[in-house]
């Protein structure tokens, strides 16, 4: 099999996920790291074996480099996947992939001429627990879903956002709250329930209000294209970052998401069906597991074109609808459609 070389763009505290993940992957070579950080970019890089680049531009000319992962600030997205695209590599982003629906358009016409393919990393819908919610579902034992209710409360205090000052900023990071860290409960809420057509949301800023542009606390009322019902709630005003809690009631029993393991839960019965307790602690458990399958399966794809099971443009940009629709229901204090 063809051996696949792939840089990385910025070398932020994320990007250790993407190179252990590469790291698990036969035939993939990590030729070279970007960073504007010259001093821990060469640094990394040589404990790494590999190039350094200080602009992605000079890296995106080694026509040896197939496949360009994106770790950077949200603004700096849209240009390098363009960028990438046009110089025929394959691209792996994390969310989003974009700041706003435009960029989305955008990024799906050029996705769609490009010779590369464009994956985006959803590493949480590969949760153990994820998956099995999926299946369950997808079961029909436990009949019609009639809502879904998440609860995000994690911590960010202010030297989150003046340690990297694109945080927090309307500008360079499109939001706060939503389009960082609850855009993952948004995502996984309108994959089990097939999509959102329509919701109303508000958001807030309190304990963060000096520090961020952007709101600390969000919620939601949403309707699902199969009549189901969403109730969402997320804040980073909480002093710990506690695990995602998640309820999906259904006619016949209750799929139960707490302390990272899920639970089917039935008038008869309550069944442990899986846990995303990592074994060795060395991800942060609210990124979640899946980072490495989510690469493998984009690999996988490269492989294999016939193959589309990776979160691509599509698929990614539905989340990054709520987020916006969230903002603008808040800004006009009403009911939002979402086309899907």
């Amino acid at each position: 099999m063809t051996i696949l070389n792939t840089a990385i763009i910025g070398a932020g505290a994320i990007h250790k996920c993407h190179v252990d993940a590469l790291r698990q992957i036969p035939n993939v070579a990590l030729r070279a790291l970007v960073d504007i950080d010259s001093v821990k970019g060469l640094k990394l890089a040589m404990n790494y074996q590999c190039r350094f680049y200080q602009d992605y531009r000079e890296m995106l000319l080694d026509d040896a480099i197939n496949v360009v992962h994106i770790c950077t600030p949200h603004v700096e997205h849209k240009s390098m996947i363009l960028a990438a695209l046009a110089a025929g590599k394959h691209v792996f982003s994390e969310k989003p992939v974009g700041m706003n629906g435009g960029e989305i358009i955008d990024i799906t016409r050029a996705a769609h001429r490009a010779p590369g393919k464009l994956g985006v990393c959803y590493q949480n819908r590969l949760n153990p627990t994820s998956l099995n919610i999926r299946k369950a579902l997808a079961d029909g034992g436990l009949g019609k879903m009639l809502s879904i209710k998440a609860v995000l409360t994690w911590s960010r205090g202010g030297a989150y956002y003046t340690e990297s000052p694109w945080r927090g900023r309307l500008a360079t990071e499109g939001g706060s709250l939503l389009i960082n860290q609850a855009i993952h409960t948004l995502d996984l809420m309108q994959w089990f329930a097939g999509g959102v057509t329509r919701l109303k949301g508000v958001v807030d800023s309190g304990e963060l209000a000096d520090v961020t542009e952007g709101e600390d606390s969000a919620m939601a009322t949403l309707h699902f294209a199969n009549g189901a019902r969403g109730i969402f709630y997320a804040s980073n005003c909480h002093t710990t970052d506690s695990p995602l809690m998640m309820e999906i009631h259904c006619e016949n029993g209750s799929l139960l998401l707490n302390d990272n393991t899920l639970w089917r839960v039935t008038p008869d019965e309550r069944t442990k069906l899986a846990s995303d307790s990592s074994p060795d602690g060395s991800v942060k458990s609210y990124w979640g597991l899946g980072h490495q399958q989510a690469i493998r399966r984009f690999y996988h794809a490269i492989h294999h074109p016939e193959n589309t099971d990776y979160v691509g443009i599509c698929e990614a940009g539905k989340s990054l609808t709520l987020v916006e629709a969230i903002y603008r229901s808040s800004q006009l204090r009403q009911w939002i459609d979402i086309n899907n």
